[in-house]
């Protein structure tokens, strides 16, 4: 834990940060990482999936981010520097995990903001369209929907588009421009990304308020019969949206340097701001399948489809209006976060000193910003939404599995700091007895029934589930573990299982790269191992 704050303090770079931030401020900044992308696009796809039942994802996401919460809010009032699910494994499990936290999130951040910088660009071209302002079809996105043609617009991009000798130019320009633009604001400061981050949130919430309002006169009750019209089945479809729409709570994590009192306002800001953002998504999966039937929200921009079919075109206009500023504050959050990853990262030497160099006027790790802005503008001219969504999903819910870990480790160092903020403690060993041959019992079933429909191959995630159930039951009887760190590992574990065996390939794959990457530079430059 002291290598933590010495690595923060060396070079003079804690106090080099603006204190700027209070719980109201954090929790505004939440709100704005949170609300965005998911609520505005993907909860059509998970309510086309699940019916009316999706609300049960909802709930089930928000208790494991609830859970894991607890642990960053923990983790926040020990450890209050910048660095977010990166610095609480350095300071659990060391550097090795660290590092491989450190990677993943990027997952969460950069490549999450590549599928929020893609989501803004839709929402953004169909306003023009509405302002009678057309973008060719072939600068509005990637190259493989194009080459799809599922729909009319693809079809026009794919046969309009300008070719290179014998490839086709198709990218989605409004997606880099969005992207290249939050990058300048999160370079010249953090007190400029707050007051953008608190208009955008201001904005959107207004809407968002108005729709629930409004929409709550037109829901008709037939429309939630029958509530799970695909089982379980159906709604388990819709986790990797499902949960995208709650990635950012932990963003603000990555701001300790900047808050005027980290270990007082992280905990109670990251809590509010979840608390806040899952009543706002229930009540609105409510309000849209109470509004239309399930069947036809498979669309990209759900909320204001609702109101189009009803003949309030205005409201729809006013939704669409509110989608690009949502997905912009999305993304302000999310750059503002990982360039402070990085910087945690370079001072304890896993990277070169170039990623911790605050700029002198601006006060913001200048260098780390500005990759961070090329690594999500680049590829977000290029990369397909579905694809970036799914592994942004599992990333992010491997680095909360670690955090909980993190907390039941720590709980056992007789050494540790006594947190100004401490999860309530229920003893695991009186429940996890009865949930764990339940969780075996429900997934065995389970997985006989995929192996025969597709291969056993897609068991493997669920038998690994099960036997990490098992070891954090015996542990916690033993250990007499809290519960809440046990029950948001195993929850957001199981999240993990439902993403898909393409995406653990993709996922394991990416893991791979970045122990290459350590073992290249990182090992060999690390503080740690030099002062060892």
């Amino acid at each position: 834990m002291k290598d933590a704050a010495i690595g923060a303090q060396e070079g003079g770079h804690l106090s080099a940060l603006k204190r700027s931030l209070g719980v109201f401020d954090l929790t505004v900044l939440g709100i704005a990482a949170v609300v965005g992308a998911g609520i505005f696009s993907t909860i059509g796809k998970a309510s086309f999936d699940g019916g009316p039942g999706i609300v049960f994802l909802f709930l089930f996401a928000s208790i494991a981010c609830g859970f894991s919460a607890f642990c960053y809010a923990e983790f926040a009032s020990l450890v209050p520097v910048s660095g977010s699910a990166y610095t609480y494994s350095y300071v659990a499990f060391g550097e090795f995990i660290a590092w491989i936290i450190g990677w993943n999130l990027l997952m969460e951040y950069a490549i999450g903001n590549i599928a929020v910088a893609i989501s803004w660009s839709d929402y953004f071209t169909t306003l023009m369209e509405g302002l009678g302002a057309h973008i060719p079809e072939w600068l509005t996105m990637d190259y493989w929907t194009a080459q799809a043609q599922t729909g009319e617009a693809q079809q026009l991009a794919w046969s309009n588009a300008p070719m290179l000798g014998n490839i086709r130019i198709i990218c989605d320009l409004p997606a880099f421009s969005i992207s290249v633009l939050i990058a300048y604001i999160t370079y010249i400061g953090i007190r400029e990304s707050k007051v953008s981050a608190n208009i955008m949130v201001a904005l959107k919430m207004t809407v968002i308020l108005i729709v629930i309002v409004v929409g709550a006169f037109y829901v008709k009750p037939e429309n939630w019969s029958p509530f799970m019209p695909n089982g379980f089945g159906g709604i388990l479809k819709g986790t990797a949206a499902v949960f995208f729409a709650y990635i950012g709570f932990d963003a603000i994590s990555t701001l300790a340097e900047e808050c005027k009192d980290p270990q007082r306002d992280l905990p109670k800001s990251m809590i509010y701001s979840l608390v806040i953002c899952t009543v706002i998504y229930v009540l609105i999966a409510l309000v849209l399948t109470g509004m239309t039937n399930y069947t036809l929200l498979d669309v990209g921009d759900p909320m204001a489809f609702v109101f189009n079919e009803i003949g309030l075109d205005w409201l729809a206009g006013v939704i669409a209006v509110s989608a690009v500023i949502a997905t912009a504050s999305v993304m302000l959050v999310f750059q503002v976060g990982q360039p402070r990853i990085w910087m945690s990262m370079s001072r304890d030497g896993l990277l070169p000193s170039v990623f911790s160099k605050i700029h002198p006027k601006y006060k913001t790790p200048s260098f780390s910003t500005i990759l961070a802005g090329a690594l999500v503008s680049i590829p977000a001219l290029f990369l397909n939404l579905n694809v970036v969504i799914s592994l942004t999903s599992i990333g992010t819910l491997f680095a909360f599995v670690l955090v909980c870990g993190g907390v039941l480790v720590m709980s056992h160092d007789p050494q540790r700091t006594r947190a100004k903020f401490k999860i309530p403690y229920f003893n695991a060993k009186y429940v996890m007895p009865l949930i764990a041959p339940a969780i075996v019992w429900i997934l065995g079933i389970r997985m006989v029934n995929m192996a025969g429909e597709s291969g056993i191959a897609s068991t493997i995630p669920y038998f690994l589930f099960i036997a990490l159930t098992i070891f954090v039951s015996v542990y916690a009887v033993i250990k007499n573990y809290s519960l809440i760190p046990v029950l948001g590992l195993i929850s957001c574990a199981y999240l993990m299982c439902e993403s898909g065996t393409s995406n653990w390939i993709a996922f394991l794959t990416w893991l791979l790269v970045g122990q290459l990457l350590y073992f290249v530079y990182g090992y060999k430059h690390s503080k740690l191992k030099l002062n060892n």
